[in-house]
């Protein structure tokens, strides 16, 4: 089933429920959490899912902006970016939900269901848990209602004009500006580039280490565009733990691993049927094709270049 949400919607719940949380209604959808579980509701159907994975995941499509193409929450609830529109569904791209006519999907304008995320995330997250953190880095999402970290769900996402370090574009990471090196890099060399422009090009020629750049990252799974090239985004990242949403790409994206070590899923995107497992090692480069989707496992800390046009 598919349909178009128009109006505005209502952002929840004035009263929370027993465990202290709201409840969020978005066109036919109902979203509501307990003390373990986000639940999501539809027309034909019921779904839930652990509420650390389901805020994990929550938080990156909000901070992405919907992303390209599709972000899969899980195997059943995700969301479709059209760049301007975002349809949010339920087993649209599970071929047992599709078979059985339980699927349903709806369309809203971008700052509609962004709106009602946002509402979401911030309401369902308490204090002391971090949905960008890795497991070891941050508290539990479970349990009644307890405070909230707005800190960490509106953190600044790192979108380079031109590239980092660049006059009047986004900073390199230092102690200084908060951004210690992480448990896994501390034996990554932290020395930088030297410099010679010819002058009157001083603000023209410009230089970071990379490596050093990611040993500071605070966040996992959350590409920031480091230098840009017309449509050319260089999207590098540290992997921890598990990929918390299923990506499926509208166009290729291009992988190259940094360090250490990533194990992908591949899947068909449609359907979700399994496709190949991917064992990327650093050096090694991969692309990921428009007709799949993916979910990455990393055992330790690693640096990942995501190449986005």
């Amino acid at each position: 089933m598919s349909r178009t949400s128009e109006t505005v919607p209502e952002i929840g719940s004035i009263e929370p429920n027993q465990h202290g949380y709201r409840t969020f209604t978005l066109g036919s959808f109902t979203f509501s959490r307990d003390e373990y579980f986000a639940h999501v509701a539809w027309p034909k159907g019921h779904h839930m899912l652990p509420v650390d994975a389901f805020l994990r995941a929550l938080q990156r499509d909000i901070a992405w902006g919907f992303f390209y193409g599709i972000v899969n929450f899980d195997k059943v609830v995700g969301t479709v970016n059209h760049y301007g529109s975002v349809d949010l569904f339920a087993g649209r791209f599970d071929d047992h939900y599709r078979r059985a006519k339980l699927d349903h999907i709806e369309r809203f304008p971008t700052p509609l269901i962004q709106r009602v995320f946002e509402a979401m995330l911030e309401d369902w997250t308490n204090a002391g848990f971090d949905p960008f953190a890795s497991p070891q880095e941050t508290g539990s999402a479970f349990g009644p209602k307890n405070g909230s970290n707005k800190e960490a769900i509106t953190r600044h996402r790192v979108t380079a004009k031109r590239m980092i370090g660049a006059p009047g574009d986004e900073p390199t990471r230092s102690d200084e500006n908060g951004f210690p090196i992480n448990r896994h890099f501390l034996d990554v060399p932290q020395d930088t580039p030297e410099v010679r422009a010819e002058p009157g090009f001083e603000n023209e020629v410009v230089s970071f280490n990379l490596f050093a750049y990611l040993s500071r990252s605070d966040v996992t799974w959350n590409p920031s565009i480091v230098s840009v090239c017309k449509a050319s985004l260089y999207c590098p990242t540290t992997e921890e733990y598990i990929l918390p949403v299923i990506h499926g790409n509208d166009r290729v994206e291009w992988f190259v691993q940094l360090s250490d070590e990533i194990q992908w899923e591949v899947e068909d995107r449609e359907t979700g049927a399994v496709r190949a497992r991917v064992t990327m090692k650093a050096g090694d480069v991969a692309a990921m094709p428009a007709d799949i989707r993916h979910r990455g496992f990393s055992p330790k800390r690693s640096m990942l270049l995501v190449w986005e046009n």
